[in-house]
């Protein structure tokens, strides 16, 4: 599918049950929440999918039903990235034979503190051993390297690396959207940043607040494409408190708190993530005016 036209991708929650297992039956009312408010593409496996707790064998089923589930309805891009290269480039080539999947999304290297050098080698790599499509994901906060602009942008120019998702911040962002070509995806990652990032012209946001806000996103986004940035800015500054609020603990336990709120069943978080106190719940909730 058009990864271009998707100008807001959820990087989707992992629903769990009670014993604390993937709920495959949860995964498709969620699913439908998400594309029926805003949500234009969907990033499984992601941090947000709490994906440094899912097993292998998790991962691929998980996929497996996603694209199943989403029948076509919107792009699914999946994360196969890890510190290792040799393993990314293994679970890399495993869902490419998942049809359906439009792209793997390949974090940065974390833990072993790679240089540039190191950083252009490795995705490089990933890029070379795979038919997909390949969204370089820089997140310094999560990993405590960052990959550069510049080396972004060098990475751009090999065939099936087709896009970022940065975290890096808004500098970054316009470097990227600057020096690549047109084709190029260039996200924020940050729910802060979706607005004056896409006035700079990136392509859109890979969001958690999506989850709750995508009607709001999608209407801000729209304005902005009408030319009324005036009506756009009073959505920016009236979600920005908002989006704080769902990383005010540790995410993604604040936005599984408000879908679980709004029946959208999603259970709990996995260790070493905690739930929120009963205290930080009335204040999420409180934030984004729902009664507890």
């Amino acid at each position: 599918m058009d990864l271009k036209k998707a100008r807001i991708i959820t990087a989707m929650t992992t629903p769990f049950n009670e014993q604390g297992s993937v709920d495959y039956g949860k995964l498709e009312k969620l699913i439908d929440f998400l594309l029926e408010n805003g949500t234009e593409g969907l990033v499984v496996g992601g941090t947000t999918g709490e994906s440094p707790t899912l097993a292998h064998e998790e991962k691929v089923a998980l996929y497996r039903k996603t694209v199943e589930l989403t029948a076509g309805r919107v792009p699914i891009i999946v994360g196969t990235g890890s510190f290792n290269t040799a393993e990314t480039i293994a679970f890399t080539k495993e869902v490419e034979n998942i049809a359906g999947i439009d792209a793997a999304l390949v974090v940065v290297p974390y833990y072993s503190k790679p240089n540039q050098a190191g950083l252009y080698a490795h995705f490089e790599a990933v890029a070379a051993s795979t038919t997909l499509p390949i969204i370089i994901y820089n997140v310094p906060g999560r990993t405590s390297v960052s990959i550069d602009p510049e080396t972004t942008i060098k990475l751009s120019t090999i065939k099936n690396i087709i896009g970022v998702k940065e975290c890096l911040g808004l500098d970054a962002v316009s470097e990227e959207i600057k020096r690549t070509s047109e084709d190029f995806l260039v996200y924020t990652g940050e729910d802060g940043n979706a607005f004056p990032a896409k006035c700079i012209g990136a392509t859109g946001v890979i969001s958690v607040a999506s989850h709750v806000l995508g009607n709001e996103i999608s209407k801000m986004y729209d304005f902005l494409e009408t030319g009324s940035l005036a009506e756009a800015a009073q959505i920016h500054r009236d979600l920005v408190p908002k989006m704080n609020s769902l990383f005010s603990v540790p995410s993604p336990a604040p936005v599984k708190l408000v879908l679980n709120h709004l029946g959208i069943n999603v259970g709990g978080v996995r260790l070493p993530l905690v739930a929120c106190t009963k205290e930080e719940e009335e204040v999420i909730l409180k934030s984004l005016n729902l009664k507890k």
